[in-house]
């Protein structure tokens, strides 16, 4: 039988680091990810085989799960039909795109499952940072200041907090602790001008009291972590002495069955709300 050439079906990005096409991804099921791609792209079972090299009687005896997949090739063959991203290759045990072509080793992400995507700095993944907040019921923020995250009314999140459908924990620096002279000194800046910021915060937030539930919190250690949780996914970055928060490499982490990263940040936030100070 000859095969019709089909445009592959196109995912969005985030289609790609939904959980349950992970973990397709990972256990090499194609049945589950075959009706991820129809879910999330709107592809025909006619479309698939076609962009796959398949007829429509195979792909529909993978989706319903009468038929699996073992060889390699047929795998490759899925992937590029896909236009599968290097990332979903990795996981699947395939080698990336550019590193079949360049004859090297596929470096095996399926041992970090939870890192979906690192972000350059916190500008470059707003747009993503404001998808999740938008929805989210839970909303967990973690900063120094948080005037470029929460404090400003063209802030990355404060627009998407005015809802009564959101749950909102804001954990700030406290300014009367050693540890925000230390950290003013840091970055270059003195130690009232820092803790300025921080009460300018606190009190933008104390006006969002009557439109959504929010809890406001001050921590006295020095800082490491920058975080928001939206519900099951986290946007993490770190402070150091050269540079700011919202400067950092900025990680998008998911929530998985195993994985350390995103309970132990999880588990690490809730401590420190309980040994803070609420102000909110």
């Amino acid at each position: 039988m000859t095969l019709i050439p089909h445009a592959p079906p196109v995912l969005a990005a985030w289609a790609w680091e939904r959980p349950e096409v992970r973990e397709a991804l990972r256990a090499r099921d194609v049945g589950a990810l075959l009706r991820a791609v129809q879910k999330y792209g709107g592809a025909s079972q006619s479309r698939i085989a076609g962009a796959v090299g398949m007829t429509q009687a195979r792909v529909s005896e993978i989706i319903h799960d009468r038929r699996d997949v073992v060889r390699l090739d047929v795998f490759e063959r899925i992937a590029d039909g896909l236009a599968m991203p290097d990332d979903a290759r990795h996981l699947m045990g395939l080698a990336a795109a550019r590193d079949r072509r360049d004859g090297r080793a596929a470096f095996d992400l399926a041992a970090f499952p939870e890192v979906v995507r690192v972000y350059e700095a916190q500008a470059a993944a707003r747009e993503e940072i404001q998808r999740h907040a938008r929805t989210a019921s839970t909303l967990d923020v973690l900063a120094v200041r948080g005037l470029g995250l929460i404090g400003l009314t063209d802030s990355v999140l404060r627009t998407h907090l005015i809802r009564d459908d959101v749950r909102v924990r804001v954990l700030l620096l406290d300014p009367e602790a050693p540890a925000a002279v230390q950290r003013a000194a840091e970055i270059g800046e003195s130690a009232q001008t820092l803790a300025a910021g921080i009460c300018l915060t606190e009190a933008r937030l104390r006006e969002l009291a009557a439109v959504c539930d929010i809890e406001v919190y001050r921590y006295a250690m020095l800082p490491t972590w920058r975080l928001i949780r939206a519900d099951d996914t986290m946007f993490v970055g770190a402070f150091d002495a050269g540079w700011e928060g919202h400067e950092s490499a900025t990680y998008k982490v998911v929530a998985t069955a195993h994985g350390p990263l995103f309970r132990g940040h999880r588990r690490m936030f809730e401590a420190m709300v309980t040994g803070a100070r609420r102000t909110v």
